[in-house]
C-alpha cells in the first residue's frame, strides 16, 4: 500500500512536520549517546580528571605569582577549566552518523526524503552535543567545589556569554559537518576528523589561552574561525566590563556563521553531485 505524505504543493512537508522530524533526529542521537552505560561514566570521569588536573597544572604554573604576562592566575584557573567545559559540549567531534550512512549507501535515500539530509545531519550533531551535558555539568559541580571555577563577574558578562557561546556552537556545529563531508571522496574521514580535531583544540584556545602565545601566533589565530568557538566566548565570561568591544567580537562571530554556513553548502552541493545511485 502507498502511503502519501503530507507535503505541500512544493513537494516539501509543512513546518511542523518538518520540526518533528529534526526533533526526533536530535532525541535519536542523544539516545543512542547513552546506550553504552560503560561509556558513559568513562566521558563522566574523564571530563571531571581533566577539570581537576587542569586546575593542578595551572595553580602550580603560577606557584605564587598572582600574575602572568598580565593575566591574574583565578582568570587563567578559570579560563582552563571552563576550556575543557566548553570543548567538552561544543566540540565532541562526532561524525559516525554520517560516516556510517556513506559507507552503508543509506545517504541514497536520505536525499529522496522530504526533509533535507544537511538539517537533519546537523540536528544529529546537536543531539550528540546534548548527551555531553551530564560529563560537563558533573565536572562544572567540581569545579565550583574545588575553587576552579567561579560566576561570571557581572549578569551582563553572563548574558553576552550566553550569546557568543551560541555562535561559537554554531561555527563548530557548521565545520564540523563541512568536515564530514570528506567521506564523499574518501569514504574515510577518520583521518581527516583527527586532523581538524588537533588543530581545532590548538587553534580554539581550548588548550593553551591565546594570551600566552607569541603575538604573531596569536594575531594568525585569531583570523580564523577556531578562535570564535571557544576563546572569544570564554574572554566574554571573564571580562568585568563588557561593552563596545564585547559586541565587535560578537558581530565578528555571527559573520564567521555566516561564512562557514556558506562553505558548507558549497561543499555539500559538490559532495551531492558526486553521489551515484544504483538500481534506478
Amino acid at each position: 500500500m502507498n502511503v502519501a505524505l503530507p507535503v505541500g504543493v512544493s513537494g516539501r512537508m509543512p513546518g511542523p512536520l518538518v520540526l518533528r522530524a529534526l526533533l526526533a533526529s536530535v532525541e535519536q542521537a542523544w539516545k543512542a549517546q547513552f546506550i553504552f552505560r560503560t561509556s558513559t561514566w568513562t566521558g563522566i570521569i574523564g571530563t571531571v580528571l581533566q577539570v581537576t588536573l587542569v586546575f593542578l597544572v595551572w595553580s602550580a604554573v603560577y606557584g605564587e605569582r598572582t600574575e602572568v604576562v598580565g593575566i591574574d592566575q583565578r582568570d587563567a584557573i578559570n579560563y582552563a577549566a571552563l576550556g575543557v567545559l566548553v570543548n567538552t559540549v561544543i566540540q565532541p567531534f562526532i561524525f559516525d552518523s554520517m560516516y556510517s550512512r556513506l559507507r552503508s549507501g543509506a545517504i541514497a535515500f536520505d536525499v529522496m526524503r522530504p526533509v533535507s539530509a544537511v538539517p537533519l545531519a546537523l540536528a544529529q550533531q546537536v543531539g550528540s552535543s546534548l548527551a555531553q551535558l551530564p560529563s560537563a555539568a558533573c565536572a562544572l559541580a567540581l569545579g565550583l567545589a574545588i575553587g576552579a571555577v567561579s560566576a561570571p563577574p557581572t549578569p551582563l558578562s553572563a548574558l553576552a556569554f550566553a550569546i557568543s557561546m551560541m555562535l561559537g556552537y554554531l561555527i563548530a556545529l557548521l565545520i564540523n559537518f563541512s568536515v564530514g563531508l570528506v567521506g564523499f571522496w574518501t569514504l574515510e574521514t577518520g583521518g581527516a576528523f583527527n586532523i581538524y580535531r588537533m588543530f581545532a583544540q590548538f587553534s580554539s584556545g581550548a588548550m593553551i589561552p591565546l594570551w600566552f602565545m607569541p603575538n604573531w601566533l596569536a594575531g594568525a589565530l585569531t583570523a580564523l574561525p577556531f578562535s570564535a568557538q571557544v576563546f572569544v566566548p570564554l574572554s566574554i565570561y571573564l571580562d568585568p566590563s563588557p561593552g563596545w568591544h564585547t559586541i565587535q567580537a560578537m558581530a565578528l562571530q555571527l559573520l564567521w556563521v555566516l561564512l562557514m554556513a556558506g562553505v558548507a553548502m558549497f561543499v555539500w552541493r559538490r559532495a551531492i553531485r558526486r553521489l551515484v545511485i544504483f538500481g534506478g
